[in-house]
């Protein structure tokens, strides 16, 4: 294996002091133009490439640790692209992990990213109590996407979830339907129900329904494809079918889909199906989902923007970004069938 280019190397290597070669790799004052070409062209020639760690211990890594609930979710990957569109044109680089939507499994993935003197998290839909990521952002600077609540300690970034139930309920009562159901997330912590968009979506679908006259209709399930899938089974058993099924998510709806197609019924035929994210899969020409879209890249965009605001200054006052939805209405709503 060969051994790793030092700054000692590139000293060397240019006939400069070590301290010289310091002061150009921080872009610090005193280092004359003639001095920061032989040392820029001592890094080219031997492939030099800054220690993180030796990064760290000078005050920062310029890296960015992005946790996300889980890989198989497309939205995801827009948050994703909307940090790095955002941060392109600096020296951060971005290192994704999933936290797996737990609490044991988001501290290791939290813990292991400050202990790797990472500069600034994102924390996209983090289950972890308010409690803990209160402590996460007093040490290291971070944005929070997709949990509503405001922090002393942190930025936030959400989209208005609430409003975004409202459209899908509105867009199907508008086709006709009055037995429109919903896929919900599963949730009991007390915090986590008053702050995490599954939360606000489901209270935003119930108000809505009560807004239109109609009676709630509720499966309880998962944000994934197998809750969408079991959701949409325990709906299509009841003695009286909905004639219209709000996922919670795409990822939900795509496990809906599913369920409805074995059941030998077509969407939207028999049943309407809408989703929320606007996922790559939603626009997608055979699967056509009506979607809300909550602008990923934007809220990526956002995040990144705070992010770096937040690494500059870390005194300044939280900041609270609440994005508007909108609804893309696509092949899989329509109104009822005729009785």
């Amino acid at each position: 294996m060969d051994k790793r280019v030092t700054i000692v190397d590139v000293a060397r290597h240019a006939q400069v002091s070590v301290t010289a070669v310091s002061k150009v790799l921080r872009n610090a004052y005193g280092a004359s133009p003639a001095m920061r070409e032989k040392v820029q062209q001592a890094i080219a020639e031997l492939g030099y490439r800054p220690s993180a760690a030796a990064r760290g211990l000078r005050g920062q890594t310029y890296t960015i640790g992005v946790m996300i609930p889980e890989l198989r979710n497309l939205f995801f990957a827009d948050v994703i692209d909307g940090i790095n569109a955002q941060i392109g044109d600096t020296d951060y680089q971005v290192l994704i992990a999933p936290g797996c939507n737990g609490e044991k499994a988001e501290a290791r993935v939290m813990d292991a990213m400050i202990d790797r003197s990472m500069d600034g998290l994102v924390l996209i839909a983090p289950v972890s109590s308010k409690k803990r990521l209160n402590e996460v952002a007093r040490t290291v600077p971070t944005v929070v996407v997709g949990r509503h609540g405001s922090s002393p300690d942190y930025d936030s970034v959400t989209d208005d979830d609430v409003a975004g139930a409202a459209l899908v309920v509105d867009h199907l009562a508008d086709l006709g339907h009055r037995r429109i159901a919903h896929i919900e997330h599963h949730e009991t912590d007390r915090v986590r129900l008053a702050e995490m968009p599954n939360a606000q979506r489901a209270a935003g679908y119930r108000d809505a329904m009560a807004r239109r006259g109609l009676e709630p209709v509720i499966a309880s399930t998962s944000y994934t494809h197998e809750g969408g899938y079991l959701g949409a089974k325990e709906l299509l058993a009841r003695a009286e079918l909905p004639t219209a099924i709000f996922a919670g998510a795409d990822v939900v709806a795509l496990g809906a889909l599913e369920a409805i197609a074995e059941a030998g019924l077509s969407v939207p035929g028999d049943i309407s199906v809408a989703g929320y994210d606007n996922s790559a899969l939603a626009a997608f020409g055979p699967v056509s989902l009506t979607s809300v879209d909550q602008d990923g890249r934007q809220m990526g965009a956002d995040a990144a923007r705070l992010l770096l605001d937040r690494i500059r200054d870390r005194d300044r006052r939280t900041t609270q970004v609440k994005l508007s939805p909108n609804l893309v209405v696509r092949r899989t709503t329509a109104g009822p069938a005729s009785p």
